[in-house]
């Protein structure tokens, strides 16, 4: 029995900065392995020097930074990692449409957590650890034991 990944998108409204916001992605499933990028759409973040923040939090543990880079940005340079993610966790960014990416390589069931997108005051100044939970969850991996399932037509 083959072991799924599935990956659910969720909204974030950044709370308090009404017209700054951050917006989903679809929801899709993957198996172990497989690669899957979130994507973080932002809109009214014009400052050169503002940071958007990707953040974990696995059932049952704490908050774990897991990337930030400069928005609107255009560069991967201006990447920075947690140290056990940059090597399956590339950033990157789409300036055209406001949208930055986060890249799951070869996922596990040590990836399923849930997973924030947030603007840089969600984490401490050092930008090294998360400072406080995001108000709404972005996008969430979750692993289960069971292949899919698929509804059956009730009529035959």
């Amino acid at each position: 029995m083959s072991m799924f990944i599935s990956v659910l998108i969720k909204l974030l409204f950044s709370s308090g900065v009404c017209s700054q916001t951050l917006t989903e992605s679809a929801p899709v499933v993957k198996r172990p392995g497989e690669s899957h990028k979130l994507s973080c759409t932002y809109a009214g973040i014009s400052d050169d020097n503002a940071y958007i923040s990707w953040i974990r939090q696995a059932e049952g543990k704490g908050l774990e930074w897991v990337a930030h880079i400069s928005a609107p940005s255009g560069s991967s340079n201006s990447a920075s990692y947690g140290s056990s993610f940059q090597s399956r966790f590339p950033m990157t960014e789409d300036v055209s449409s406001s949208t930055q990416y986060l890249q799951v390589k070869s996922l596990t069931a040590e990836d399923s957590a849930v997973y924030f997108c947030a603007r840089e005051s969600t984490v401490t100044e050092d930008r090294g650890a998360a400072a406080q939970k995001p108000p709404h969850t972005t996008s969430m991996i979750q692993t289960t034991n069971r292949p899919a399932q698929i509804p059956r037509d009730s009529c035959g």
